[in-house]
């Protein structure tokens, strides 16, 4: 007789540390990625400056972070491609990332890069409307459909914007979300010191969690995790699609071999690699 098959999730002893990127990855590494992208994204906005494929520091709203930097293809876009950075909503801004516009850039499409409140001068909610408005402002100013990529916290809010935040017509350009390592379920990070910043409670985390809400019509779904994360993050990439899959929405979830919670992000700067393609298909 066979045994019965079964799976156990244990909660974890520590809830800061099943949620601790940095120091999972280690503090050396984590800040040669930093200085590393950092280089690389100014290289990336010289050059494209010098190209008059730039339009820097763009306005969407009155508040000193509520910028976006916008990158332009050689030729007419046929598509919108938005990135919006991680750091759990309390680090980072658009200027780290200029570079991973590279990718979606080869294949015809614009790029836009925005920045947004940090928590805890902001809460998650609000964060989410600044995309939100955000969103509708680039789309205003480019045509065609739109493809959603995010990092980390940045998955969160692409996925949040997939979850009937935005209104019908803007809904239905969104033609591919790619959450890259996002954090679909908000609950966990109650139990974190990150809360202190984040300021959560039950309810606004539940109002913000993408696996607690429906998907719009017809959203493309992907969930990309490195196979090296956290456990707790492999968990959160499965989960989002698991749901949305559920409830009849196209939804897949990847994990990448041989990335961590930073490296994963890398490959949007080639346009030949899968996470490019996917984000573009």
């Amino acid at each position: 007789m066979s045994a019965n098959a079964r799976s156990v999730w244990l909660p974890p002893a520590d809830w800061s540390a099943a949620y601790d990127n940095r120091a999972a990855v280690g503090q050396d590494a984590v800040e040669g990625f930093i200085a590393d992208i950092t280089a690389k994204a100014s290289a990336f906005r010289a050059e494209m400056t010098r190209l008059g494929r730039a339009r820097l520091d763009q306005a969407y709203g009155d508040r000193p972070r509520q910028r976006f930097d916008l990158f332009l293809p050689n030729s007419s876009p046929t598509a919108l491609a938005v990135f919006v950075h991680g750091g759990y909503w309390r680090t980072f801004d658009k200027s780290y990332w200029s570079h991973l516009a590279a990718g979606a850039l080869a294949r015809d499409a614009a790029v836009a890069i925005p920045s947004y409140t940090l928590c805890p001068e902001a809460r998650i909610s609000e964060i989410t409307q600044e995309i939100t408005t955000f969103l509708h402002r680039i789309a205003a100013e480019i045509d065609g459909p739109i493809h959603l990529a995010g990092h980390s916290a940045g998955g969160h809010l692409v996925a949040r914007l997939a979850s009937s935040v935005l209104d019908r017509g803007l809904g239905e350009r969104i033609a591919k979300v790619v959450s890259i390592s996002g954090v679909h379920d908000l609950r966990p990070l109650l139990r974190t010191e990150m809360n202190v910043d984040l300021r959560l409670d039950l309810k606004e985390a539940r109002a913000e969690s993408p696996t607690l809400l429906a998907p719009v019509d017809g959203v493309d779904l992907t969930c990309w995790a490195g196979a090296d994360e956290l456990p707790a993050f492999r968990l959160q990439n499965r989960l989002l699609a698991e749901m949305w899959g559920m409830l009849g929405a196209k939804a897949e979830a990847i994990e990448a071999e041989g990335k961590n919670h930073f490296t994963v992000v890398e490959d949007l700067a080639a346009p030949e690699s899968e996470l490019t393609r996917t984000l573009l298909a």
